[in-house]
């Protein structure tokens, strides 16, 4: 009797063809103009942002969990809240949710520094570490609760927030400069994507489109109570 044993090999994933095919079809194709952020999603490696079970997934059209009842953003989802701040290059940004720390290194490649925030310390820590690790070296990490902001480096350029908001915490408000603006999900069942720019004259608010994101946590639950 004669055995045959068949050795498979499976090659290692195309990362980078990957990445380019997202691009193009999630992103480009779905109106993203701004070429600074459509660069920014080439360089970022998304697979090493979500854990090594999802990373088959990692470029496809969804949000994807990272543990803890948390979720890394759709591609698109990202590109476009991104677009959103109309980043030149030399602004100071927030981000309030860091989760594994994918939209902190996008906004690394269009911004001069960002500073991000995780409620949950596990995923801070090990955002923290990851980012190190790529050599995202102008991104700061910061365990904490996002509704207060980070005072010690503000005001701000412009800041993102990457859970839903039932309202806008006002330390955030204050921390940010006049021109620059926020973007968030805001909302509790029913979330809209808005932008909101700081005026001499107050806020203006802009919706963009539906969204479903996790919810902020925190000191904003505190205050629905």
């Amino acid at each position: 009797m004669i055995s045959i044993i068949f050795v498979l090999v499976f090659a290692s994933p195309n990362y980078d063809l990957l990445r380019k095919q997202m691009v193009n079809t999630q992103i480009i194709q779905r109106g993203i103009k701004d070429k600074r952020v459509i660069e920014a999603m080439l360089k970022v490696p998304r697979h090493e942002f979500v854990p090594k079970s999802y990373r088959p997934y990692a470029y496809k059209d969804t949000p994807l969990p990272i543990g803890h009842g948390q979720t890394i953003s759709q591609p698109y989802i990202v590109a476009l809240m991104t677009e959103l701040l109309e980043l030149k290059g030399n602004e100071k940004v927030l981000e309030i949710g860091t989760g594994s720390g994918y939209q902190a290194a996008v906004l690394s490649f269009l911004a001069k520094e960002v500073y991000t925030i995780e409620i949950i310390p596990q995923l801070a820590e090990s955002a923290k570490t990851r980012l190190q690790r790529l050599g995202y070296t102008n991104v700061f990490v910061k365990c904490g609760d996002g509704f207060f902001g980070w005072k010690e480096h503000a005001p701000f350029d412009a800041i993102i927030i990457t859970c839903a908001a039932p309202e806008l915490p006002e330390p955030l408000v204050n921390q940010l400069k006049e021109g620059g603006k926020i973007v968030l999900p805001q909302g509790d069942n029913f979330q809209e994507l808005i932008v909101y720019e700081k005026t001499p004259k107050g806020l203006k608010k802009k919706p963009i489109i539906p969204v479903r994101f996790v919810p902020m946590r925190g000191e904003i639950e505190r205050r629905k109570k």
